[in-house]
């Protein structure tokens, strides 16, 4: 493929999905990083496109969000690795609040072999990758429905989260920095993300290497509210994604980095071979996991019934028995 065609497709590729990693971009045009890297440099110098770290967005500075289409076939070994890792992280009985986006349907589905979980969220995707799982409760929210991205937004769904209280919170979004934290492109999917926040004890950040370093329109989750960030192993190259992994350890958030294939473990231990990860490591055994961040008045599963779940006697067990933990 001769350069101005494959400069066209990149360009074609960026235009369509708001964000592209390298990563994807050699897969597609079907040669090197390296020299995917240098088209994007030329195409950023005619002003059509920006580099980000270990990517390509459309100009302008802050990303625009891609359809889920789009999204579905973007990182998809990348994403199964973060998910598998991040399973590890639930327990057998927990209660957890998992957002909206494709990282988190892959979570959903490696979730459904956990049991006596009970899983609340604002996704359709997530709830129909539990659909079928006879040992996994799904309490869906209210709300609008985004068909973007196939997620519940609004007051409805904002409303329906008030007074509740769960160990863990699993959120993705379009990019993740040190100094902002976890961020979307939409206003209305921040604004559940923040509830989703705000009714757990610890809040975990799914996001693939290409998102480290982008900024959007919307902050989602500040850095030192962030308990927990699971990742996966950037490319050798990417010394910037290194160097933003140690700022967001610098600050106290646990890092997980899980390779491609799999690698990596559910305590945080960095992957051999990860720019950066045996110091990211070493940071993880020197900063204690946070505890809760944020008190809710009145919390506890209670409020499920506000969600369209009736109380009965199993539930109102199961509730007794989180007020314990």
């Amino acid at each position: 493929m001769f350069a101005a065609e494959r400069r066209q497709l990149i360009l074609e590729m960026v235009r369509a999905n708001g964000a592209v990693s390298l990563r994807e971009l050699a897969r597609v045009v079907q040669t090197s990083e390296v020299t995917v890297r240098r088209d994007v440099r030329a195409l950023e110098a005619e002003g059509l496109l920006d580099r980000r770290h270990g990517g390509a967005v459309l100009p302008g500075g802050f990303t625009r969000e891609s359809g889920f289409p789009q999204k579905s076939h973007l990182a998809t070994a990348e994403k199964t690795a973060i998910a598998d890792l991040a399973a590890g992280l639930v327990e057998e009985g927990e209660a957890i609040v998992v957002g909206a986006g494709t990282t988190t349907q892959e979570l959903a589905r490696r979730l459904a072999r956990v049991p006596g979980l009970t899983v609340v969220t604002n996704s359709l995707l997530v709830a129909q990758a539990l659909a079928h799982a006879n040992r996994v409760e799904v309490v869906m929210t209210g709300g609008t429905l985004r068909g973007s991205n196939y997620a519940l937004v609004g007051s409805g769904a904002e409303q329906s989260l008030q007074g509740l209280r769960v160990s863990k919170a699993f959120l993705s979004g379009s990019g993740l920095t040190a100094e902002r934290g976890l961020s979307t492109s939409n206003m209305l999917s921040a604004s559940v993300d923040r509830a989703l926040v705000q009714a757990a004890a610890e809040v975990v950040v799914l996001a693939d290497h290409s998102k480290l370093g982008t900024d959007t329109m919307f902050q989602t989750v500040p850095t030192d509210v962030i308990t927990r960030l699971v990742t996966d192993e950037s490319p050798g190259h990417d010394d910037r994604a290194a160097t933003e992994l140690q700022a967001l350890a610098d600050q106290g958030v646990q890092i997980a980095v899980a390779g491609a294939s799999g690698g990596g473990t559910a305590d945080g231990t960095g992957t051999s071979g990860t720019p950066g990860g045996d110091s990211v490591a070493r940071q993880q055994r020197d900063v204690p996991l946070p505890g809760p961040r944020r008190q809710v008045p009145g919390a506890g599963l209670r409020s499920a019934a506000a969600l369209g779940e009736q109380g009965g006697g199993a539930e109102r067990a199961r509730v007794a028995d989180l007020r314990r933990r």
